[in-house]
């Protein structure tokens, strides 16, 4: 694969490349040609998968600057394959898969424009059917079949547009009211939303105010792809700081914030709280574990021990697996298969899915699940007190110089298995499923590591927490030790961490 022309497009699963000109000199990759041969391979897969000749594919983008350019150029492939192509406009990923799905007549496949939280240049492409989201394998054949694809331009299209977020928006307030049983059950309560000039802003307008909330205080709604605010990521610093401040500062009862494309979300209690990360996924776990008692709950593998105490101490069953979203919601999938009952599967990144909700992982229906406990009166903060906080966390990612960059990796990790045994106070930690993880006790740390290798970038992150002030420094000076003479890996951050 690696000698076909348009490989380096696949990000796992799903298609990413650098869409504009820009000011750090990347090369243009997702080109008219790139997105003209993927989108008529889209088709023609689908025509296989479903059986049929004739198929439906709706297409959707987010507030990207490059957006309306590749949204064009995907619907006049489709349409060049015989596809009943429509457009869907500006919308959000979730919204995407939920229409193969809701009404009366779902679309056969979807395609939604979008880079998630990536910089401005940055575009790609997600496709859906009514099973979720496409394979790592499956996006490789479209790869493929890409390569044999027609990428000649082609002329703009005119095809139906159907404001489909207003049908996915209706749906969750459906399920607010329904499980609340008010029709307007946030009456009485302030939401504030930052949607960081993504696609997210529809949840204010079309799910918070006409259930009732005040939403005064509310920013970033309106789609701007270059993003003149902050980044559209709950994770990145700024914009949590500027979703604290809002609520903060309108003394709100919950604050909101999305990712550019609405599949990853994070919250704000009234006092500053912030609800991501091991929070965000207590808190659903906190919610699900009353509704399933005794149900499984996925997570990636750098969940904290306390995560995992907490969700034992509400009767549930913790299993940690491999990073990447999808690697998390296919365990789940695979645990419910051989007949477990797993509702949750969350990445500490803040993608979140449910078994109830076709284990999609939608940012805007983990809000969803929030804004009924507080439709129902609960305290959200009571529901988490406790989940035991590590006392300090730190990551550190390793670049590495060589161009033989597993070997680089796996040299790593060799070292540091083969020192376990001869390090104080450290054992490996059972039922891990990616890189490493080392529990070092109270007197060498009093934490753990995590070394493990990337799932797309050419670098060895490290997560380390413990349970006590200046733990995290002492296991790092022991890992230092382990891995200063590497070839090729640069220790640097790591030394600079520890002096």
């Amino acid at each position: 694969m690696s000698d076909l022309k348009y490989a380096k497009l696949q990000n796992g699963s799903d298609v990413r490349g650098v869409a504009m000109e820009n000011s750090a000199g990347e090369q243009v990759n997702l080109t008219e040609d790139a997105v003209t041969a993927i989108s008529r391979a889209f088709a023609q897969w689908l025509k296989v998968k479903t059986g049929k000749e004739k198929v439906r594919v709706a297409v959707g983008r987010d507030s990207r600057i490059t957006g309306p350019q590749i949204l064009g150029w995907t619907l006049a492939a489709l349409t060049a394959e015989g596809v009943d192509a429509v457009n869907f406009e500006m919308a959000s990923t979730p919204c995407m898969f939920m229409s193969t799905v809701l009404g009366d007549d779902p679309f056969d496949g979807s395609v939604m424009i979008t880079a998630s939280h990536l910089p401005q240049q940055r575009n790609g492409m997600k496709f859906f059917t009514k099973d979720g989201g496409l394979e790592k394998a499956d996006i490789k054949k479209l790869i493929e079949i890409a390569e044999t694809a027609d990428a000649a331009s082609l002329t703009p299209v005119d095809v139906p547009k159907i404001d489909f977020i207003d049908v996915y928006a209706e749906h969750l307030c459906d399920v607010i009211r329904e499980r609340v049983g008010r029709d307007r059950p946030l009456e009485g309560m302030h939401i504030v939303v930052d949607a960081g000039n993504g696609a997210g802003g529809f949840f204010e307008s079309k799910v918070l105010r006409p259930l009732g909330a005040d939403t005064t205080g509310s920013q970033f709604l309106e789609p701007d792809g270059t993003f003149p605010n902050h980044i559209p990521n709950p994770e990145n610093e700024a914009a949590a700081a500027a979703i604290v401040e809002a609520t903060l500062r309108n003394k709100a009862d919950l604050g909101i914030i999305f990712d550019t494309d609405v599949d990853r979300a994070g919250a704000v209690l009234s006092d500053g709280t912030e609800l991501t990360r091991n929070a965000l996924i207590a808190m659903m776990g906190a919610i699900l574990l009353k509704e399933h008692p005794g149900c499984e709950i996925v997570t990636d593998s750098i969940t904290s021990t306390g995560l995992a105490a907490f969700i034992a101490g509400h009767g549930g069953i913790h299993r940690r697996f491999k990073r990447g979203y999808k690697n998390v919601i296919n365990e789940a999938i695979r645990l419910n298969g051989a007949g477990a009952d797993c509702e949750l599967a969350m990445e500490t990144s803040g993608h979140g899915a449910l078994k109830e909700n076709y284990f999609l992982d939608d940012g805007a229906y983990l809000m969803v699940k929030l804004l009924i406990e507080l439709g129902k009166g609960h305290d959200l903060k009571a529901m988490i007190s406790d989940l035991a906080e590590p006392a300090e966390a730190t990551e550190i990612r390793f670049s590495i110089s060589s161009d033989n960059v597993p070997a680089v990796q796996d040299e790593a990790l060799s070292r540091l298995e083969a020192s376990v045994e001869k390090t104080p106070g450290w054992t490996v930690a059972p039922d891990n499923f990616e890189g490493i993880r080392i529990n070092a006790d109270k007197d060498h740390g009093n934490g753990w590591l995590l070394l493990r290798k990337s799932l797309h970038d050419p670098i060895l992150p490290l997560n380390i927490e413990s349970d006590s002030s200046g733990g995290c420094k002492i296991i790092a000076g022991a890992l230092y030790d382990i891995i200063k003479d590497v070839e090729g890996l640069e220790v640097k951050p790591l030394a600079d961490y520890i002096r």
